[in-house]
């Protein structure tokens, strides 16, 4: 795959300084016939091409050096996961008919096998290791807020301490719904606003997609769709690369609409991967770790050097969003 443009309270301290625009983008992307997508639509698509990420890797180290090799310098990981009611059953053909975020002694669900693995491919390029978790689709937080992993807004230090905190909340929650992406994004602009724009990826495991309307005319989004259309548009204004994580039985269509066809962003900052298609492989486990984890990543080079082009990273500006998470809530809580 080509590395391109298609056109178009926090874990760090934030740093002091004035406000910095950004400039008008002369990277677009081309239209989408959705009607309620007009909106968004910018000026015809401009393109920079980049060297091309091999995809013939056999571990994660290789994959690590691979992203350092096309340009990636610096990057703070931000975590987010998906508590949707449907985690209970869309594992029936992948998860052995078990919830997604089953925990057990021996094994590791999909949720806590994707973290590891981008973990593990990010680590080198995050100075301070900390990571700030989050949850979504609960019974606390439905399709409008997200929870901190712990109170106080505290963060992770390492994946490490992210999978095991994740699971000491599991069996607490209450999963519900309906879905939206557009509150964990938001969430991730308010940190990277609050660090003094640097770089982030988000990354947002989640067993399906946004939550659609029965009663929306053909062609038109649900509240939860448009409001997270909106949500990648005003997140490509800042250093944030957006990766979703596709867990579980599916269906994906959406997702892939979404990396495909969202238009009138500054850069090209949003990128699905499904993570049962890939891991189903007749591979031995290194190699399909590395497979993954090159899917997710290959385009994080070319979206960090968007955000230096576009003087978006290290922009100190006026905060916009200042999204405050709820704390974790407790067992049961409805």
């Amino acid at each position: 795959m080509d590395l391109d443009f298609m056109g178009g309270k926090c874990s760090k301290r934030p740093k002091t300084g004035g406000y910095s625009g950004n400039p008008q983008s002369q990277y677009t992307q081309s239209s989408y016939n959705y009607p309620t997508y007009q909106a968004y639509c910018g000026p015809p698509p401009a393109s920079t091409k980049y060297p091309k990420i091999d995809d013939d890797y056999n571990s994660l180290e290789q994959v690590t050096g691979a992203l350092a090799r096309a340009g990636l310098e610096s990057s703070n990981l931000i975590v987010g996961i998906d508590f949707t009611k449907s985690n209970e059953w869309t594992g029936a053909r992948s998860f052995q008919g078990k919830s997604l975020h089953h925990i057990a002694d021996n094994q590791q669900n999909p949720y806590e096998q994707a973290i590891s693995i981008i973990g593990r491919t990010l680590s080198k390029f995050d100075e301070d290791n900390l990571i700030p978790c989050f949850g979504f689709g609960d019974a606390s937080t439905h399709d409008q807020q997200v929870f901190s992993f712990y109170p106080d807004e505290k963060v992770c230090y390492g994946f490490e301490q992210v999978l095991s905190r994740y699971r000491q909340l599991v069996p607490q929650l209450r999963l519900a719904g309906p879905t939206s992406f557009a509150p964990i994004i938001e969430m991730a602009i308010s940190i990277v606003e609050q660090s003094g724009g640097q770089y982030h990826v988000l990354l947002r495991i989640a067993d399906g997609q946004v939550t659609t309307s029965v009663d929306a005319a053909r062609g038109q989004l649900s509240p939860q769709e448009k409001r997270t259309v909106e949500a990648i548009v005003k997140a490509s204004q800042y250093a944030l690369s957006i990766v979703v994580v596709g867990v579980g039985d599916g269906p994906w269509d959406m997702m892939r609409e979404f990396d495909d066809n969202i238009p009138a962003r500054a850069f090209d900052n949003f990128q699905f991967v499904n993570f049962t298609e890939i891991m189903s492989k007749n591979v031995n486990w290194s190699r399909k770790e590395a497979e993954f984890a090159l899917a997710a990543l290959m385009e994080i080079p070319s979206q960090y050097k968007a955000t230096l082009e576009l003087n978006i990273l290290g922009a100190r500006r006026v905060l916009e969003f200042g999204t405050i998470p709820l704390p974790p809530p407790p067992y049961g809580a409805i």
